[in-house]
């Protein structure tokens, strides 16, 4: 599967597209301060959404109302987000598939998105019992502990897909090889 997933980022890497944007020298820095902008505000919102949901934030708010407000300016950061965050794969993806937090963070965006849907789901069966409430019933709370938790990781993944201390270009433990998919003799950069 590693060898899979490599050769799709080396064909990627090789297009015309991917070189430009990497090498460019303002448009690769947009499309990253764009991706970090926007993550500043649907996390932002999305942050206040669940800190209502634990009763931490505008407990005498209602819950529907504040989500109402809040989702469409959270969606809109989360495309933009999603977007820019493709565009930087796309620039370098050889780098990114190799990267421990890189694979990281792709397994906690899946659990991300699995929780929104449970929590949206529940939460819109049974606003109507508890949305006036200070706290939102426990199962909503759950999920509102786990996005907040993924979140955060996904967040410092992000950052730390910058750093190489798990490269496949050096030297790792047989268990970092895996999780990075590392390729017998093949890294490029």
């Amino acid at each position: 599967m590693s060898e899979l997933i490599y050769n799709f980022a080396v064909w990627v890497d090789d297009t015309p597209w991917s070189a430009m944007l990497h090498e460019s020298y303002y448009m690769y820095n947009w499309v990253e301060s764009t991706h970090v902008l926007t993550l500043m505000i649907s996390l932002g919102m999305l942050f206040l959404i669940d800190l209502r949901m634990l009763g931490w934030a505008f407990p005498d708010v209602p819950a529907s109302k504040i989500a109402d407000r809040l989702n469409i300016p959270m969606m809109v950061g989360f495309t933009v987000m999603f977007i820019t965050g493709i565009l930087l794969f796309y620039a370098v993806p050889v780098r990114s598939v190799q990267s421990v937090w890189f694979r990281i963070k792709m397994v906690l965006l899946v659990g991300c998105a699995i929780n929104a849907y449970l929590f949206h789901k529940r939460m819109n069966e049974s606003v109507s019992s508890w949305d006036n409430e200070a706290k939102a019933p426990q199962r909503i709370r759950n999920g509102a502990m786990l996005s907040l938790g993924f979140w955060t990781v996904v967040v410092i993944c992000g950052r730390f897909i910058a750093y190489d201390w798990f490269d496949c270009d050096y030297p790792q433990s047989a268990f970092i090889e895996f999780v990075a998919g590392c390729v017998d003799g093949q890294t490029r950069f």
